[in-house]
């Protein structure tokens, strides 16, 4: 959506809020299910995509990263769940760890996901921070044109064993953040 209009009608219809029962979080793990088998099986595989999505992205793991110190948040549109991020603030780094931003299929490159980063930048101004960091896989080349146009650079490469005879090989990209006006 380029258009102020467009745009201005994106930001009335979305909401974002934090996900803490288990009825968000059971939301989260079926989106994260939609998204990953659509977005990640042509990347990864299908044997990988069902792993990390049991490993990191069921309803058991999110809740442990939630009480761990990590922060869901869903995002809706007129009511219906569309995407979803998680987040980690490391106070001490002053740093935000950006690590999951998902959006359906049909919702991306219509402004949303911008919407969604703003909201994200919005909590790093409240808790001072001036940096959101995150890793994206090196071959997932739409959403790495996404954090690029967003103001995000590559800053390192990483290869993770994710057990399971798995590994994460990853762009690590970071953004750092004007004062809010």
């Amino acid at each position: 959506m380029n258009s102020p209009t467009g745009q201005a009608s994106a930001r009335e219809s979305i909401k974002f809020f934090n996900a803490y029962s288990e009825a968000e979080i059971a939301a989260i793990e079926s989106l994260a299910d939609t998204i990953w088998h659509e977005h990640f099986t042509p990347i990864i595989g299908q044997a990988q995509v069902q792993y990390m999505l049991q490993k990191f992205q069921s309803a058991r793991a999110i809740r442990q990263q939630i009480d761990s110190g990590y922060t869901y948040l869903l995002a809706q549109q007129d009511g219906n769940n569309i995407g979803y991020a998680g987040i980690h603030l490391d106070i001490t780094a002053n740093a935000l760890q950006l690590s999951k931003f998902y959006l359906l299929k049909e919702k991306r490159s219509q402004g949303f996901g911008r919407l969604f980063m703003e909201h994200i930048e919005s909590i790093c101004h409240q808790q001072h921070i001036d940096r959101i960091w995150l890793t994206v896989n090196r071959h997932n080349v739409g959403p790495i044109a996404a954090y690029r146009r967003m103001g995000f650079i590559k800053t390192d490469e990483i290869v993770q064993d994710i057990d399971g005879g798995y590994v994460m090989d990853d762009f690590i990209m970071e953004k750092k953040l004007s004062s809010p006006a």
